[in-house]
């Protein structure tokens, strides 16, 4: 099952190499990393995307938590959070085809973020299953260069 762990740490050199080299030494795999600062002086939060049974997440979390630049560990699986990914894709953007590929900018809500001669570049904010759709239906015209972010989260706010 995928696991997206929301990870606060504090900024310091090494910190990155000492939760990525956690999951490599045993044998677990960092699907999607996603780092930034916080508004916090000397904070960042890391989402990380893994997969693997509970057993298997439990043990990176008690793991990670005994980290010392390791502040808090929070599995969002569970939790109600608001997921996004950001995609930029380039495609080939002929004549004929731009006004096509303008249609699906507009029905999945992107932005049109460069324009060449004979190509768009794309960009596309939202949830996995977005980024897979509309890479599925611009494949067809013909994708030059993709760049995609890792996943970032939010445990969603208590609703009333």
């Amino acid at each position: 099952m995928r696991h997206v762990l929301s990870v606060l740490v504090e900024n310091e050199p090494g910190v990155l190499s000492r939760v990525a080299g956690l999951f490599s030494g045993r044998g677990f795999n960092i699907e999607t990393l996603s780092v930034g600062p916080t508004l916090e002086k000397g904070v960042s939060f890391m989402t990380i995307t893994t997969t693997g049974d509970e057993q298997i997440i439990e043990q990176i979390v008690k793991q990670l938590r005994k980290l010392i630049t390791v502040i808090k560990v929070v599995d969002l699986t569970e939790m109600d959070a608001v997921k996004r990914e950001m995609a930029l894709i380039k495609v080939n953007a002929e004549d004929a085809k731009r006004a096509e590929i303008l249609r699906i900018v507009d029905i999945f809500r992107c932005k049109v973020v460069d324009v060449g001669i004979t190509e768009l570049t794309i960009e596309v904010t939202g949830d996995e299953k977005k980024i897979k759709a509309i890479v599925n239906l611009l494949q067809r015209f013909g994708i030059k260069e993709f760049a995609r972010t890792g996943t970032v989260a939010l445990k969603r706010s208590m609703q009333l």
